[in-house]
């Protein structure tokens, strides 16, 4: 590299970011329990709107840019959440939203704090804006709002807290959420990270929260429940003037308009994301009792996924390699600092099974 040609501060600090693996060597087709996806796919209104769109009329309009001010899909998000749409931002997943926050709200000389086992985008995020990145401790994988008030001082912008949590699938009462929202000091954001929020029925994610209070924003994606990981589609909702800032760094086409028709059909399908939680919520307490009965330790996760621990890295490492003989893939967890862990999605039944059956013969609990 150049002396002379650098990029900017904190670039540089970043580890590249490593995804959930798709492929295995010697394997056709693998089982991906590795990032969190719908095992069930895209809902039925999804994918009609995507194949009127190729047999249609959309294809015609290819040379035509997408609506910039995502008008219908804001729409369809306010009207499916009841919500003000002046109130809303679209993002290339809600990754996009994060890093527009940490753009918008923090630089060189202000600290963005999470977790510790907060998701990798924060710190990516924070060091590309040239913030530094805080970590709060956690209290046995749970978010400590505590932990989080004590690391916070006049230099926190941005405060991310995902609840349900990634990669541990814990989460804490809206009561600490809250507690954290009024403790914060005056010039810090809270980002309340939604992207597992529809998997507790019932659970606005904190949404009142962010009508509520000024210092407030939330996230959320149609990445998990809606089954649309390969569409890219996030939003986030906050107040009008945080809004208002983050749509100027937006780009004005971030969003193409397949990606708007065909999002804007999922969120009115609310049948799919309620099979979806039915399924997952089965699938996910009869994997969390077959891998406790297997030796593993496993938290109650409110998420799409589990994290099982196991006694010491190596054997976390025996487990992965069982699993990718039988062509299964799953998350190691080396990157959260958690090297004795693995994330597992949560598949279908037979998926699940077939998994636990794996790891129980590792770790010499099966037959």
């Amino acid at each position: 590299m150049s002396d002379v040609i650098r990029p900017q501060p904190g670039i540089m600090e970043i580890a590249l970011y490593e995804g959930g693996k798709a492929k295995l060597d010697g394997h056709a087709e693998v089982l991906k329990l590795s990032s969190n996806e719908n095992p069930l796919g895209a809902g039925p209104a999804a994918l009609d709107a995507l194949r009127g769109l190729v047999s249609g009329n959309g294809g015609a309009a290819l040379h035509r840019y997408p609506s910039t001010d995502h008008a219908g899909l804001r729409t369809a998000i306010a009207e499916t959440h009841g919500l003000d749409p002046e109130r809303v931002i679209c993002g290339v997943g809600s990754d996009e939203v994060i890093a527009f926050l940490c753009q918008a709200y923090a630089g060189p000389g202000d600290e963005v704090l999470y977790s510790e086992y907060g998701f990798l985008m924060y710190r990516i995020s924070a060091l590309g804006a040239g913030a530094t990145p805080v970590v709060a401790s956690e209290a046995e994988r749970h978010t400590d709002v505590d932990a989080l008030l004590a690391a916070a001082t006049e230099r926190t912008r941005l405060v991310f807290v995902a609840n349900p949590n990634n990669p541990t699938g814990t989460m804490i009462p809206m009561s600490e959420i809250e507690r954290l929202a009024e403790g914060l000091p005056p010039q810090a954001l809270l980002v309340l990270d939604g992207a597992y929020a529809e998997y507790i029925e019932g659970f606005d994610g904190g949404l009142a929260l962010v009508e509520a209070r000024a210092n407030v924003v939330m996230t959320r994606t149609l990445s998990k429940i809606y089954g649309l990981g390969g569409l890219r589609v996030g939003w986030g909702y906050g107040p009008k003037a945080v809004i208002d800032v983050l749509n100027r760094v937006r780009g004005p086409f971030n969003l193409s308009a397949m990606q708007q028709d065909i999002a804007s059909a999922a969120l009115r399908d609310q049948g799919h994301v309620e099979r979806s939680r039915a399924v997952n919520a089965e699938a996910r307490r009869w994997l969390t009792d077959a891998l406790r009965t297997a030796g593993a330790d496993v938290d109650e996760s409110a998420g799409n996924f589990v994290l099982a621990r196991f006694d010491s890295p190596q054997t976390a490492d025996a487990v992965d390699a069982a699993l990718q003989a039988d062509g299964i893939l799953v998350r190691k967890m080396g990157g959260y600092c958690m090297p004795h862990a693995l994330r597992i999605t949560v598949g279908t039944m037979p998926d699940c099974q077939r998994l636990a059956a794996v790891i129980a013969r590792a770790l010499g609990s099966g037959q």
